[in-house]
């Protein structure tokens, strides 16, 4: 009931002109009360595809209020994390995992973004959830964060193809990273409270899985191309 509440906040008070509104100082009557909560009962039951616009409405305020309220922790790069315009007007955050393929067909998006937009910054969050070795490749990703090397490792590991130990390894090693730091990194619990601040931010948000990408004040979940990925931005650029 409390949703169905909040979905009929969203709507153009069906019923509020059908009934004589009373004086801001009024207080509502019983017998009003009785009387709106109908024609809003009978309303919806003759219009119940409003529901899941409503519904859509409410949980895209929700969302919004928790980018407004998270914002700072998740726009701002684990060390170097980002590419694009370091002070960049719009920053879209990626939450990703290398062991998704969705995730990697959304990288040409991403390419092609940066390359047109000079004022964007993308920052990439690790959300390892598919699999041990998403795991260590999300833990020598961000030791190449660390080391400056990050877009560098992002796109050789995915240029391997299917996440393990010897692609991991490999990108690394294109990268110009150590490999005996490489495989420390592997299992290295320093990393752990990163990604898992990553998966709390990810829950909050209503992430339904990867990747996840925030702009502005939106979430959009999927690999859901350049278009609307740039229709996003500029939204956000726009609301600014």
């Amino acid at each position: 009931m409390q949703l169905l509440i909040g979905g009929l906040v969203a709507l153009s008070a069906a019923g509020a002109t059908a009934v004589a509104v009373q004086s801001s100082t009024d207080t509502v009557s019983p017998a009003n009360r009785a009387q709106i909560e109908q024609i809003v009962r009978d309303y919806i039951l003759e219009h119940p595809e409003i529901l899941p616009q409503a519904m859509a409405r409410l949980k895209e305020k929700q969302v919004s209020a928790v980018i407004q309220e998270k914002r700072s922790s998740i726009e701002t790069p684990y060390h170097g994390a980002w590419e694009g315009a370091e002070n960049g007007d719009v920053v879209l955050t990626e939450f990703f995992d290398y062991a998704c393929g969705y995730c990697r067909a959304s990288m040409p998006d991403i390419i092609k973004l940066l390359g047109e937009d000079k004022k964007l910054k993308v920052v990439y969050r690790e959300l390892p959830i598919l699999s041990e070795e998403s795991g260590q490749a999300a833990r020598v990703s961000l030791l190449a964060a660390k080391n400056g090397k990050y877009p560098v490792f992002h796109k050789a590991l995915y240029d391997e193809g299917t996440v393990s130990r010897n692609t991991i390894l490999a990108a690394a090693a294109k990268t110009g990273l150590d490999r005996k730091d490489v495989l420390a990194a592997m299992t290295d619990e320093s990393y752990t409270s990163e990604i898992e601040n990553n998966i709390r931010l990810a829950q909050a948000l209503g992430a339904s899985g990867t990747p996840t990408f925030v702009v502005g004040d939106q979430v959009l979940n999927g690999a859901v191309g350049y278009d609307a990925l740039k229709e996003a931005i500029a939204k956000a650029r726009a609301d600014k």
